[in-house]
This record gives C-alpha cells, sequence and structure tokens, in this order.
C-alpha cells in the first residue's frame, strides 16, 4: 500500500476546477450523480490512508515496535472513520484495466464493511452505467481527473472539498430542475440559519432535507459562530423521500466534515422518522424547503398518517400541501420554524385560509419575508420566509414582521436569467428582522388585529406600500387593487373547488 502522498494544499478553486472539467466530460448526457459518487469514493480511499498513516506513527511511538507490525496493527477498525478493503482502495481499483468490474466491487464491500453507506455508495450503478463503449471512455477519463489530487485532510485546504460537492449540485440545478429535484441557493439558506441563529447543543430537524444543505449551513453557522466544538455538539436530523438524494446528502454531510448526523427516507408528512418512546420527536429549531404547492395531502390522506393530530389545525387541499407542512414543522419544533412557501400559501382560500387563520390566531407567526424573484432554479416567481416562533415573547406575542426583500439582490454572476442575494442584502434583511422595526418601503411591524381585519391575508404587499416620490402614481390605490386581485381569485378558487369536488376529483 502506498501512503499518502501531497505536494501543496489543494485549494478550492482547484477543486472547482477539477469538478468543472468533469462536468464537462459529461456535458448533460449523464446523470451528474456519477460525478459525485466518484469523488466521495476517492476521499473514502485517500482519507483511509492518511488515517493509517497516522496510525503507524502514534504506534510506533507509544509501543517502540517497527514500521512493519505497525501498519499491520494501523488497519485495524479502532483507527478508521470509515473501512475501506486495502483490495478495493482507489489504486487498486484501476489498475488492472478491469475498471467498471473493479469499481462495482469496492461500492460493494465499502457498504458491506460500513453500514451507515449502505444505501448511499452502492445507490449508483456503474455496471449498467458502462454498457455503452463511450461510457467506459469517460469513466476511463473521470478516474484520470480524480487522479490528479489527493483528497486527504493533509492535502485538502479547509472545507475545499465539500465546496466542490456543492458546486456540482448548483451547476447542475437549472437543468434537474425540470425534473423536479430542487436545490435551494446557499444565499437563501444562509439567510434561513441567521435567522434561526443555532447554538451548540440545539438539534435541528429539516423535514424535506433534500441534498442536506440547510443541516450542513447551521452546522458551520456554529462553527463560524462558536467553535469545530461547538458545531459538533450540534444534533442535526434530516429527511428525504427520495432514497438517492437521502444516498446524495449523506455523501454531501462527510465531504463536510459531518460524520456524526441523522439522515433517514421517509415521507415526513405520513411516516415520519424520528421517534420517542412518547410519540413524535421535537427538536429546537425546523427549517425546510419543501416542495410548492405540493399535490397529493388531502384530507383523506393525511387522515391515515402517523401522528394526525399534528394537523390539529385542519386539512388542506389535496392539490396544495403547503400548510400540512408548516403543521408538520410546527408540531415537530420546541422553539423557531423557518420555511420557504410560494406566495399562494400567503392568501388562498377555503381549508387553506381556516388553517392559516388558527396559526396566526396562535400567534406563532413572527416574520414573512418576500424573497427576490428569479432566485430559485425551478421557479422564476418570488418566494416567501415564514418564521414561526412559539417563544415571542411579550413585546412582540401580538405582533408580525413583514419585510419587502423583493430588491435585495443583484445579477447572478454566471446565469444570466437568474438573481443572487447579496452579504449585504443577507445583513440589511437580517437587521431588520433582529431589531424588529418597520422602515418606510421595506418592513412593518403590523399587529394581529390588523391581519384579522385583512381577512388573514399576510402577502407582503398588503402591509408593506413602496416608497414613490412620483405623485401621479397613487400607490395606495394600485394595493387597494391587487388586494381585490387576490380576493377575486379565491373567489375562482371556491368555485373551481366545488366543481371539482362534485365531479369527484378532489377530496
Amino acid at each position: 500500500m502506498t501512503l499518502v502522498d501531497c505536494f501543496g494544499k489543494v485549494t478550492k478553486s482547484d477543486l472547482i476546477k477539477l469538478v468543472d472539467d468533469a462536468a464537462d466530460l459529461i456535458r448533460t448526457s449523464v446523470d451528474y450523480k456519477y460525478i459525485l459518487v466518484l469523488l466521495f469514493i476517492k476521499r473514502l480511499s485517500d482519507r483511509w490512508k492518511e488515517e493509517v498513516e497516522v496510525a503507524k506513527d502514534e504506534i510506533m511511538r507509544e509501543t517502540g515496535i517497527d514500521e512493519t507490525e505497525a501498519l499491520e496493527r494501523a488497519v485495524m477498525e479502532e483507527y478508521h472513520t470509515y473501512i475501506v478493503p486495502e483490495n478495493v482502495l482507489w489504486d487498486n481499483i484501476k489498475k488492472d484495466g478491469n475498471l467498471t468490474e473493479n469499481l462495482s466491487k469496492a461500492i460493494t464491500e465499502i457498504a458491506k464493511e460500513n453500514k451507515e453507506l449502505d444505501g448511499v455508495v452502492n445507490r449508483i450503478d456503474f455496471v449498467d452505467f458502462t454498457k455503452s463503449r463511450e461510457n467506459r471512455l469517460l469513466l476511463e477519463q473521470l478516474f484520470s481527473l480524480f487522479d490528479k489530487y489527493t483528497f486527504s485532510n493533509r492535502c485538502i485546504e479547509g472545507d475545499a472539498l465539500g465546496d466542490a460537492y456543492e458546486h456540482i449540485l448548483m451547476r447542475f440545478a437549472p437543468e434537474k430542475a425540470k425534473e423536479g429535484e430542487v436545490y435551494t441557493p446557499r444565499e437563501v439558506v444562509r439567510l434561513m440559519v441567521e435567522i434561526l441563529d443555532p447554538q451548540p447543543g440545539m438539534s435541528v430537524y429539516d423535514p424535506a432535507s433534500g441534498s442536506g444543505g440547510m443541516l450542513i449551513e447551521a452546522f458551520e453557522h456554529v462553527k463560524r459562530k462558536f467553535s469545530e466544538e461547538g458545531a459538533n455538539r450540534v444534533g442535526l436530523y434530516g429527511e428525504e423521500r427520495s432514497p438517492t438524494t437521502y444516498a446524495l446528502a449523506k455523501m454531501n454531510m462527510i465531504l463536510h466534515g459531518i460524520s456524526d448526523s441523522h439522515l433517514d427516507v421517509g415521507d415526513s408528512l405520513l411516516y415520519p422518522k424520528f421517534k420517542t418512546a412518547s410519540g413524535l420527536r421535537s427538536f429546537d429549531l425546523v427549517l425546510a424547503n419543501p416542495p410548492w404547492a405540493q399535490i397529493g395531502y388531502g384530507e383523506n390522506t393525511l387522515k391515515q398518517a402517523e401522528f394526525k393530530d399534528r394537523y390539529s389545525y385542519g386539512f388542506v387541499p389535496k392539490r396544495y400541501g403547503d400548510w400540512a407542512w408548516i403543521q408538520h414543522m410546527l408540531y415537530t419544533s420546541k422553539s423557531k420554524v423557518a420555511v420557504i412557501m410560494d406566495q399562494g400559501a400567503l392568501f388562498r382560500g377555503n381549508s387553506e385560509k381556516i388553517v392559516r387563520q388558527k396559526i396566526v390566531d396562535e400567534r406563532f407567526l413572527e416574520a414573512v419575508i418576500l424573497l427576490p424573484e428569479k432566485i430559485f432554479y425551478n421557479a422564476p416567481a418570488s418566494g416567501v420566509i415564514l418564521v414561526f416562533n412559539k417563544n415571542k415573547g411579550l413585546n412582540n406575542e401580538n405582533r408580525v414582521l413583514f419585510i419587502d426583500a423583493s430588491n435585495e439582490c443583484q445579477k447572478h454572476p454566471d446565469m444570466r436569467r437568474l438573481n443572487i442575494i447579496t452579504d449585504d442584502n443577507i445583513n440589511h434583511i437580517i437587521s431588520t428582522y433582529t431589531n424588529f422595526e418597520s422602515t418606510d418601503g421595506f418592513s412593518k411591524v403590523v399587529n394581529a388585529d390588523e391581519i384579522k381585519s385583512q381577512d388573514y391575508n399576510l402577502n407582503v404587499s398588503t402591509y408593506v406600500h413602496p416608497v414613490d416620490n412620483d405623485s401621479s402614481i397613487d400607490i395606495i390605490d394600485t394595493i387597494k387593487d391587487l388586494n381585490q386581485i387576490n380576493i377575486s381569485i379565491r373567489d375562482v378558487e371556491q368555485k373551481l373547488d366545488r366543481y371539482l369536488k362534485e365531479l369527484g376529483y378532489i377530496d
């Protein structure tokens, strides 16, 4: 076995260039997940060899035995985070020309030796992938690319490996959005985590965890603000319906240096995985970007769910699952919740309005933040962040902060049709949220009675009016017109629901 050799630190820029080269090789004709699995396997192999080297030196120093005997001991399980049998190390996978077969064997053995990685590394089938001659050649080229660097702790600068993994997810996000995969831009995730402000010792839960970005940012937030030791004391819990996306999240966590995370595959709204002896588990903080206007979680379906008392505020229409997600998140939170929704959830009528009204009357809603348009890869429309707080305090118990952050953005540097929220934008929003203050044209603190007088319409434009010095434009009348349009939309939806019920299409 060749031990770790390293010639200078591999930087974030080096690895971004590396994975971009890999992405250029596969273009869009091959699933990007093959890149991520190869990156992960290479990391496991190089890290295992590094751990052997560290253990060997420690054993020799403590026992005085020679190097050969120390090496024999250094491969023992107790010295390693994950077990990688020597016969399936990266160098051995490629050495005899049977790349596909060796890689398939390596994945199988690593999954067998590490229970935590079963269902993660072996989620991708390289044998099926290389049935064509073109893909066999492509796999060889990808292997050659990853041979360029050593992915050990000693050779990698900071969190460069995790950043490279995230870069691939982001690069393919626009294409994958067409297939239903959702990638929440990292700046939006950072904004949500800053609002929740996790601390060492807290538990953080994402019931729609995707590739794990929100949980990773919670970890990084505590690491930046306190220390790595403090970050390691944060409990990270995620649930994801897609087994393949769960696998991506698990690899993402490990490549970010987070080995102690609690991820599971499941449908959070029907069969939540995190339970205690007395019922459903609760967490200090809950955050998510669940599917917007998700179809399929109407009354008849949710009545079959485990812990259906989660939906005590009411069931939602079969074609709009938004307030089902919010109820689940409130039920599992001890304190604060931050969730991204589409704007329709703020004003739609019928059963959604009933649920929305009850939750607003509970005084849990703390803030509604309108985001800029064109920041999500899968939706050009503006989303909103809803913040709930079960411990608002007496001063803010009857108040809700509305923030119009629709202009807090700049053009995306790489994607012409998108916008991006900058650090300055995030700081402006966070400062306003923290101070809980009204600012002309940007934010307004609203009493619960005013929300009630607006028929529980939570549209930010209902409360925050743009500042315009042009006296020829009547802003107030324009807002009234918009609100009337929303009322008309609700009337049409009510009629449509009645027709669909009569025809038997919805519950």
